[in-house]
C-alpha cells in the first residue's frame, strides 16, 4: 500500500497548484489523474491558446502555464500516478481513508483533495480512430515546430480542430481538415481564417479507415458528394471531436453532487469525512469558474486539510516571503 497525508485526485492546473502548496505545508502528496498527461484540460484541449486571467500574466500560452505549474508542483517531490482512476474510498478506525485505484493500488492518507475540474473526460469516439493500433494518433498536440515536414489530418469541427488547423497550416507539410458536416460550430472568425489558409477543408466527409504500419501513412476519406473514397496522405491524424465529462466512481463517494460539481463548504470541506474538492468541480453559492479561483481554492483547501491532521498547526501559514527565514529558523532548531 501507497501511504501519504494527501491524495490529490486530478492534475490539472488545481491539482497541480495543490501540490506544490501542500508541499509548503510539508506534506506528503500522491497525485493521481485518469489522464496520461499532467494538466488537466489545458494541455489536452488548448495548449496553444492563449490564457488572459491568470494574475502578474498579461497573456499566457496554455502549454507554458502547464509547464510552470507542474514545475513548481516537483518540487514538493509528490509520488505522480498517470492514467489511473480514483474508483473506491473506504473510512478507516484511526479517521485516515484508503482509496483504491482502477488498477487495484491502494493508497492510504490522511485526507483527499478532489481537483478533477470537469471530472473525468473522455475523447469522443470515432471508430477509425479507435481501430487503428499503430503511432502517430495525437489526441494531445505538440508545439507547433514538431509537426514540420509531416501531413496532418485534423477531425472535427469546433473551436479546438479549426484551431489546431489554423495552428499547423504554417508549419506542416500539409494540413487537411476533415469535418463530417458543411457548418462549423467553432468561432466564425477562426473559420474564416482558415479557410483563407493553405489548409484543405473536406466537409460532410467522413474518415473510414486510418492505414500504415508502424505508423500513419493515409486516411481513406468518404465525402457525401462524391461516388468513391478518397486517399488523403497523412503521417498525423489529430482527432477534435470534444470529449465527454463524466464524475465516474466519485458518484459512489457519498459525496452532495449537484449536476457536475461537488458541493462543498468555504474550508472546501465536502460532506464527507476528510475529503475535500477544489477548482472547477465544486460548487457554492456565488461560486466564479474561473482557473484562478480555482488556485485561491486549492491553497483553502491545503491549508484547512494541513491543520485538520496536525491539530497544533494553524490554520494560517505564513507568508510565502518569510519562508526562506522560518527554514533556516527550523533548521537551527
Amino acid at each position: 500500500m501507497i501511504r501519504c497525508d494527501l491524495l490529490i485526485v486530478g492534475a490539472g492546473p488545481a491539482g497541480l497548484f495543490a501540490t506544490y502548496y501542500a508541499g509548503m505545508r510539508g506534506l506528503d502528496v500522491v497525485l493521481v489523474d485518469s489522464l496520461a498527461h499532467l494538466g488537466g484540460q489545458v494541455a489536452a484541449l488548448y495548449p496553444e491558446k492563449l490564457i488572459y486571467d491568470i494574475a502578474g500574466m498579461p497573456a499566457v500560452k496554455g502549454r507554458d502555464l502547464i509547464s510552470g505549474l507542474v514545475e513548481q508542483a516537483r518540487s514538493a517531490q509528490p509520488q505522480i500516478m498517470l492514467g489511473e482512476e480514483c474508483a473506491t474510498i473506504d473510512d478507516q478506525s484511526d479517521g485516515s481513508v484508503v482509496v483504491t485505484t482502477s488498477t487495484g493500488t491502494e493508497i492510504g492518507c490522511g485526507a483527499v483533495l478532489i481537483t478533477g475540474g470537469i471530472g473525468r473526460f473522455t475523447p469522443r469516439p470515432l471508430p477509425a480512430v479507435d481501430a487503428y493500433t499503430g503511432d502517430g494518433i495525437h489526441r494531445v498536440v505538440a508545439p507547433a515546430e514538431e509537426y514540420v515536414g509531416e501531413d496532418v489530418v485534423v477531425v472535427g469541427g469546433g473551436d479546438s480542430a479549426v484551431d489546431w488547423a489554423n495552428m499547423l497550416v504554417d508549419s506542416a507539410n500539409t494540413v487537411t481538415l476533415v469535418h463530417r458536416r458543411a457548418r462549423f460550430t467553432a468561432h466564425e472568425s477562426s473559420v474564416d481564417e482558415l479557410r483563407t489558409s493553405g489548409c484543405r477543408i473536406i466537409t460532410d466527409a467522413e474518415i473510414l479507415e486510418i492505414t500504415g504500419a508502424p505508423s500513419v501513412r493515409r486516411v481513406l476519406v468518404k465525402a457525401a458528394d462524391q461516388d468513391g473514397i478518397e486517399t488523403v496522405p497523412a503521417s498525423i491524424v489529430i482527432p477534435a471531436l470534444g470529449h465527454i465529462a463524466s464524475l465516474g466512481p466519485l458518484l459512489d463517494w457519498g459525496l452532495t453532487i449537484k449536476g457536475r460539481q461537488i458541493e462543498v463548504g468555504t474550508d472546501m470541506a465536502t460532506g464527507r469525512s476528510r475529503v475535500y474538492a477544489a477548482g472547477d468541480i465544486t460548487d457554492y453559492p456565488g461560486k466564479v469558474r474561473l482557473m484562478v479561483v480555482g488556485f485561491g481554492e486549492a491553497a483553502t483547501a491545503v491549508n484547512n486539510i494541513a491543520v485538520v491532521l496536525r491539530p497544533d498547526e494553524d490554520l494560517f501559514p505564513g507568508h510565502s516571503s518569510e519562508l526562506p527565514r522560518m527554514l533556516a529558523t527550523e533548521s537551527r532548531g
